[in-house]
């Protein structure tokens, strides 16, 4: 607890509140990069990506397909990412096999992404090492404490920060 108050004070750019409010766009098509579903795809486009697990193992997004999802991005330094674990955490008890939920790691190293999982026991969702911002940069992101909300069918339907109430509502929503 004494890291997490130390880590809280030294943190000047994690903000908890958002810059805007979360968006429907999605980041992707306006962008020319591909990621809406399009029709008679048997994987949506959205969930065409790869990356590599915090343990360095392969990672298919397409793995994702065919439920709604959650793709939270995320650095290990973020005091608003540390308070949003249990959140996470509790929608993957609650959620399990009607959601899928991906965390999606950034500015920071792998050491320090492996100690955040481990410290706030979110372990059981997978999260990817994207210290090089690939899969950030595909989505649009721009800083961390972000959600990409995602329906069955591939279509984004949020972008942004939303508080736990928030992102238990948008939860229902989804998976309604």
């Amino acid at each position: 607890m004494a890291g997490l108050v130390l880590v809280t004070s030294l943190v000047a750019g994690c903000s908890s509140a958002p810059e805007g409010p979360a968006t429907t766009k999605d980041p992707a098509t306006s962008s020319g990069t591909g990621a809406a579903a399009k029709t008679g795809s048997a994987v949506p486009a959205t969930f065409k990506f790869t990356g590599r697990t915090l343990d360095g193992k392969a990672f298919d997004a397409n793995t994702l397909a065919g439920k709604p999802a959650i793709l939270w991005f995320w650095a290990p330094w973020c005091a608003t990412c540390a308070s949003e674990a249990q959140s996470i955490v509790d929608i993957q008890d609650e959620y399990a096999g009607k959601l899928n939920i991906l965390g999606v790691a950034g500015m920071g190293d792998n050491a320090s992404m492996r100690q955040f999982v481990t410290d706030l026991s979110v372990y059981d969702v997978p999260h990817l090492d994207d210290g090089a911002g690939k899969i950030w940069k595909r989505f649009g992101i721009t800083q961390q404490s972000t959600y990409v909300l995602v329906d069955r069918v591939g279509r984004i339907v949020k972008t942004g920060y939303l508080d736990d109430l928030q992102l238990t509502a948008e939860v229902r929503k989804l998976t309604a």
